[in-house]
């Protein structure tokens, strides 16, 4: 069936209010967007952050009587906002065709690729993620998970731990696995990642191998790998956490960070990490580095 769709532009501290009214006059939906170019929100855990300047949309069915509904809110609207909201009919799509036709297999490195459910490459050398990432962020085709995943494909990874701290859709740890793991740790404070993760695990054949967990039931662990692909703010508060989940010259691998950012990031990591050089791709850029050995205490002989 098709839609109808009013969208229209506001300041952030009435994106509130503007909901909730749509909702009680009948919109089956609302989705709020960046009006402007603010792209990078850093939310900590259970936040919700806004742009300054909000773009709201609001599906309604389409029939005579809401059409009539949805003109006269945008005519209210119009001389509340001094704007005008635009109302548009969305055709009805078969949506999971939609996201197959931009998301295709693509190759990481050389064997390690990332296909949807059902299609596979024309390499018999392939490793392949199936993946659906459903609500939850992470296909590789950012930049920012390209990069992981192609330091990935390039990893001595055959029975080692690794943790995917931020998981998302699970695509690292479940690419990890794929390429040697003896087992991976899944984190995320978005309960859709970790459902997300939890079923592209079940279509891996990795689940009995990968353990997932909200951040704060975490338990205390060492690993032979760390990867946190979130932002650049995050990474820099989790620096002594992260660096303490990690066995002493083993991996760490940073991502989510731009390239202006790179000098913080690495600051806060350079007391206990031997950092590499940095890889770049676009705008953005991956840090990488090993665990320095522990110094030794006591008194000397």
């Amino acid at each position: 069936m098709p839609w109808l769709q009013l969208s229209f532009n506001l300041p952030r501290e009435q994106s509130e209010t503007f909901s909730l009214n749509l909702e009680m006059a009948g919109a089956l939906s609302i989705t709020l967007g960046d009006a402007g170019d603010e792209p990078q929100l850093e939310p900590g855990p259970g936040e919700t952050p806004l742009w300054s300047e909000i773009t709201l949309t609001a599906l309604f069915e389409s029939d005579p009587e809401t059409q009539s509904l949805v003109e006269r809110l945008a005519r209210n609207l119009a001389i509340q906002l001094g704007t005008v909201p635009r109302i548009e009919r969305i055709e009805d799509r078969v949506w999971e065709r939609v996201w197959l036709d931009t998301f295709k297999p693509t190759r990481f490195g050389r064997r390690l690729w990332v296909c949807p459910h059902g299609q596979l490459p024309d390499d018999p050398n392939a490793v392949v993620v199936s993946l659906d990432p459903g609500l939850a962020f992470g296909t590789g085709h950012h930049a920012t998970t390209a990069l992981c995943l192609e330091w990935l494909d390039g990893a001595s990874l055959a029975g080692k731990t690794v943790l995917d701290f931020g998981c998302g859709s699970g695509i690292l740890a479940i690419a990890a696995l794929k390429l040697g793991a003896a087992r991976a740790i899944a984190v995320d404070h978005d309960p859709q990642a970790l459902e997300a993760t939890r079923a592209n695990a079940l279509t891996n054949g990795v689940a009995d191998r990968l353990d997932i967990h909200p951040p704060e039931d975490l338990p205390d662990l060492n690993v032979d790998c760390v990867l946190a692909n979130i932002l650049a703010g995050p990474l820099i508060a989790l620096a002594p956490r992260l660096t303490g989940l990690l066995r002493p010259q083993c991996d760490l691998v940073l991502s989510g960070v731009l390239a202006e950012q790179a000098d913080s990031v690495r600051a806060a990591y350079a007391d206990s990490i031997e950092l590499d050089p940095i890889r770049i791709r676009e705008d953005w850029v991956l840090i990488s580095g090993t665990r320095k050995p522990q110094r030794r205490t006591g008194a000397a002989l």
